[in-house]
């Protein structure tokens, strides 16, 4: 270990419980290097427009590393205990299939992060990440990362804006190739099942490639039947003003309208969404879940995981939001 001359501490080390050589791994003493670190965060999409000062204060809890190019920075299954930030290089995101066939998933270079979702998800890693050159990367482990998503909401309200984008790009894209495959003319029962398998393929490589991926078999057909509350009777208990309605759309959905004082809660964003804002919540609350959509059973889904956690009062808000604004109740904005 030596000092520089910006009277930085740095060396070459080699973490023995890291999968990759670090080339190098800089301490700062003097603070010089924090214009560094607040650039390349404010280069990511998702710092973009955080306050500079509350950017200082992110800056303060990450570090810095160097990976030599083609070597991998993690691997599927392993546990998901950092976040990274790319501020220079290129890594490249696929999975191994069991017979070791690899299947490419994305490109990343500068700006770009990964890593977010085995962290908030608390799920292992979904895919393998490899150097394709020489990688400069800012990281935050888990309980930096957790404690800035608790002390910085606009930062975690960031999180969720691009994921509901990143998670409604990719469903847009398999209806896209549903729909594409679907108007093909003259079809025979071959082409049918062809097609068939095809659309099953594409939903099981979304789900392999994304943690919170669209259930092609709902959870709640094979739990007990959640309780539902028609329009009339929840807009009596709105009016009381005791009880909690919970919006389970994508927030996009959910600011186009939404019943009036809502909580939106996206199902993919749910264990995230439930730490902040519902953790300490009174479980014996009635809480009306809304959200139901063509495609998706949001709100049963939603309901079923507040039961499981002890949210024994949750009801489904049986005609929907479509029905209550129908019948001219309040909503937002």
């Amino acid at each position: 270990m030596f000092l520089n001359s910006n009277n930085i501490l740095c060396g070459r080390i080699h973490k023995p419980n890291v999968p990759f050589p670090i080339l190098s791994w800089d301490i700062d003493i003097s603070g010089a290097d924090m214009n560094e670190k607040e650039n390349g965060l404010s280069n990511s999409p998702l710092f973009t427009d955080i306050p500079k000062e509350k950017l200082g204060e992110v800056g303060k809890v990450v570090q810095k590393e160097v990976v030599p190019a083609h070597n991998i920075i993690f691997r599927q299954g392993d546990p998901g205990d950092t976040f990274y930030v790319i501020t220079s290089g290129k890594v490249r995101i696929f999975r191994k299939g069991k017979e070791g066939a690899e299947t490419d998933l994305s490109l990343l270079g500068p700006g770009d992060s990964f890593g977010e979702m085995a962290l908030l998800t608390e799920k292992a890693r979904s895919a393998n990440v490899e150097t394709l050159e020489e990688t400069h990367l800012l990281i935050l482990k888990k309980d930096q990362f957790d404690r800035v998503l608790k002390n910085h909401p606009d930062i975690s309200l960031a999180f969720i804006h691009k994921m509901s984008a990143w998670l409604l790009r990719d469903e847009s894209l398999i209806e896209r190739e549903a729909e594409r495959l679907l108007r093909t003319p003259g079809l025979s029962w071959f082409d049918f099942l062809v097609i068939l398998g095809v659309s099953m393929l594409c939903g099981i490589i979304f789900n392999f490639s994304n943690p919170n991926g669209i259930n092609l078999i709902p959870e709640s057909w094979s739990e007990d039947p959640i309780s539902s509350v028609a329009a009339s009777m929840a807009m009596a208990k709105h009016e009381e003003g005791k009880t909690l309605f919970l919006d389970s759309r994508p927030a996009n959905f959910y600011e186009k309208g939404h019943i009036s004082g809502a909580l939106n809660v996206p199902l993919a964003l749910f264990d995230i969404m439930y730490m902040m804002e519902m953790s300490d919540m009174d479980k014996t609350k009635d809480i009306i879940v809304y959200g139901r959509t063509l495609s998706s059973r949001y709100d049963a889904q939603v309901a079923a995981k507040l039961i499981l956690r002890g949210h024994k009062s949750t009801m489904i808000l049986k005609e929907g939001v479509s029905t209550w604004k129908k019948k001219g109740y309040p909503v937002e904005p």
